[in-house]
Formats: structure tokens, sequence, C-alpha cells
């Protein structure tokens, strides 16, 4: 019995081990981001973060990254969203060049590309949650001006895993 609760403690150890996780040497989770992340409109140089995941399922198809401040309500803001990551992928450098099959889609800032932080002036602390998506597709579609709420309802539907930090700015 003990060998069998032995093993069973090393499978779910090593299953959790496998887990999606996502890091990033210019993000320190709950921490303020940095002005190199900040949107130049806010005096910052718009720069996307280093961001790094491993531990994906062996089922990935795609990967999708989210950039969403979860502050602004009732739908949240998209400030980046990434589709078609090639299930390979799993890094992307400090203000990002994606790789051949993935392409950024129109975020709330009507641009199809990086849009760092940039809370109206007073607002308070935002928060900015990036967000690995492993997918069962290899891509998703998604309406124009879809909101926040809704991209990620629609990543969640296809999603094996995901993984999240989250930083913080205000004005």
């Amino acid at each position: 019995m003990k060998r069998f609760a032995f093993a069973l403690f090393g499978v779910v150890c090593a299953k959790s081990a496998l887990a999606l996780e996502l890091s990033s040497p210019d993000i320190h989770d709950g921490a303020a981001l940095a002005l190199e992340q900040v949107y130049t409109r806010c005096g910052g140089q718009n720069t996307s973060p280093a961001l790094l995941w491993r531990g994906a399922p062996d089922a990935t198809r795609s990967f999708a990254l989210t950039m969403l401040d979860l502050s602004v309500k009732p739908n949240g803001w998209s400030h980046w969203i990434v589709v078609g990551l090639p299930p390979g992928t799993h890094a992307l450098g400090k203000g990002a060049v994606l790789p051949t099959g993935a392409h950024a889609v129109m975020s709330d800032f009507g641009d199809a590309a990086y849009a760092g932080p940039c809370p109206p002036t007073g607002s308070g602390v935002h928060r900015y949650q990036f967000t690995i998506w492993a997918l069962r597709v290899p891509t998703v579609k998604f309406p124009a001006h879809a909101t926040a709420t809704q991209v990620a309802a629609a990543l969640q539907k296809v999603s094996l895993a995901k993984s999240s930090i989250t930083g913080t700015f205000q004005r």
C-alpha cells in the first residue's frame, strides 16, 4: 500500500511539474511594469516584455497570448492579442517579432500590435494580466471589436491549459 501511495504521489508531482508556466525577466508578478513596457502616449517606450513558457500539454496545436487590463470594468481592455503561435514556440523576446504563422489581432487600442499600459490619469492602479494559452486548435478567430472578456471566453473554449503573470501601472 505504501508503494502504491508513493507511486501515486510521484505521478501527481510529475503532472504538476509539467503544468504550463509563464515567466518573464521583465515582469515580476504583482509588481509595477517598467516604463519601457508603457504606451508612448503615457511616457513609455511601448516595448513588449520578453515572455517564456514551458510545460505545454502534448496535444497543443498552437499558443495564443493575451495582455488584458483587468481593472477596466465591466469587460476589461485588450492591449495585446496574438494567435497562431506555433506549438514549438516557447518564448517571445523583448520587442517581439512574431514567428511565421503567428499574428496579432486588433486590440481595444485599435492596433494589431502590442499596446502597453496607459490608464486614465487618476484611475488608480491597473492590473495587466499576460496569459499564454495552450490551444487544441491551430488558430482562433474573433469577431471584429470583440471585448477582452469575449476574447478570453473564446480562448477558454479551445484551451488545454493557460498560465498568467500580472504587472501593474498607474498614473
